[in-house]
């Protein structure tokens, strides 16, 4: 009978025992993670948007014309110099002067060449004019003693018809109206080379003064070159030269100075191969830069350079973002951004935090509170954002995972 007794004792001890390991098997929970469960973070599954992104990094840049070199287009010693590495100068503003004394001289002679065109042209108006208003007195007076010889001629011949005058008479009258004849086509011929004379000098003249004045500009304008000034406003980042220095001009003007306009940034992010093909103009991006890392700076991607850049053997495209917010004072060229790019937006989705997912092996488990204990169950995560996951299949709205009552998951990549 006692042997019974220890017999049913032990059969009893085996079912509890095959029972509470059964349930643990089935409920897939070790005691050791569902320990203290009452003291863990309980979150529940909800809908919320979720941003698919793209993250790389980049630098910030001067746009296109916001980073100027500054230098001399004439050669010579350099005179002075006002500005040092940080200066904030204006559009306009003299940053250099180089000596210009020969420049100067160049610029006298110019100016009193101008001055000779002018007085020669001055000298044919003022005397041209007179020669030809000679002229025309002269054809009258010459034109008044044709007529008279004219009608001289015709009256000695009519005399000679009744014989009161000699042939002579007559062929000396005769003479007379043609030597006149002569005259006055010698004169009409003078004047007309005199009007001809008087339009040629002038034209002449008039291309002489209007290359002495060209000549006048260059002149003004190479010793224009002899004063440096900022092309635009900005902040002196560098300074290449300094005062007693010669500079020669060449094909390559001499670099003085090389201006930043602040004003005027933005980011080159590179993003690789891999997810180039996401990105498209007008998307959204937010970034932010080591030395305010707790600052978010807005943009928008603006471009997308065609050709690729290799480092380490990685291929990556540079994707131009425009600054939307107010930065001066804060970015700076070659800060190190960290860059999201907003590819897309999932609405409605439904997720959970990521801290709550453990990963063993290929599978993605999470904590899942029932009514009957806490439950480990398998699930398919889709896009991360933030501290945020999608969850496509294992769980449903409503539901509450239990955050720490499995072992932590290694960190998945986005």
């Amino acid at each position: 009978m006692v042997k019974k007794g220890k017999l049913y004792i032990l059969i009893l001890t085996a079912l509890i025992v095959l029972i509470g390991a059964g349930y643990f098997v089935l409920s897939g929970k070790r005691l050791s993670e569902a320990e203290n469960i009452d003291n863990l973070k309980k979150v529940r599954v909800t809908r919320r948007n979720l941003r698919r992104t793209v993250v790389s990094s980049g630098t910030v840049k001067p746009q296109v014309g916001a980073r100027v070199k500054v230098g001399s287009r004439v050669s010579g010693k350099v005179e002075r110099l006002f500005v040092q590495v940080g200066d904030i100068v204006k559009e306009g503003q003299v940053v250099a002067i180089i000596e210009h004394d020969d420049l100067d001289a160049k610029l006298r002679q110019a100016e009193a060449r101008v001055v000779a065109a002018k007085t020669r042209l001055s000298n044919i108006l003022a005397t041209t004019p007179k020669e030809i208003s000679k002229e025309e007195a002269n054809i009258r007076e010459i034109k008044a003693k044709l007529a008279l010889a004219r009608l001289e001629y015709r009256r000695r011949k009519s005399l000679l018809e009744k014989a009161f005058v000699a042939q002579e008479d007559v062929d000396k009258a005769f003479k007379e109206v043609k030597v006149l004849e002569a005259q006055l086509a010698s004169a009409r011929q003078q004047l007309l080379y005199l009007k001809s004379k008087f339009e040629e000098d002038q034209k002449l003249a008039k291309a002489q003064i209007n290359e002495a004045e060209a000549a006048l500009e260059i002149a003004k304008i190479n010793r224009s070159y002899a004063t440096i000034r900022a092309p635009m406003a900005g902040i002196v980042a560098s300074v290449s030269t300094q005062e007693g220095e010669t500079v020669a001009a060449s094909l390559n003007a001499p670099t003085f100075i090389t201006l930043i306009d602040l004003s005027r940034l933005q980011v080159d992010d590179f993003v690789d191969e891999t997810d180039i093909g996401y990105v498209k103009i007008g998307q959204d991006a937010i970034f932010t830069v080591d030395t305010f890392p707790e600052k978010t700076f807005h943009g928008k991607v603006e471009a997308i350079h065609p050709m690729a850049t290799i480092q380490e053997s990685v291929v990556y495209y540079d994707v131009v973002i425009k600054i939307l917010d107010d930065y001066e004072g804060l970015l700076r060229p070659e800060m190190t951004t960290n860059v999201t790019i907003i590819i897309d937006t999932i609405k409605n989705a439904l997720a959970i935090p990521s801290e709550a997912i453990v990963r063993q092996g290929q599978k993605e488990l999470v904590a899942v509170s029932t009514d009957s204990g806490v439950e480990k169950r398998e699930v398919i995560t889709g896009v991360i954002d933030g501290d945020y996951v999608e969850i496509k299949q294992g769980l449903k709205e409503g539901e509450v995972v239990v955050i720490g009552a499995l072992k932590p998951r290694s960190k998945r990549k986005p």
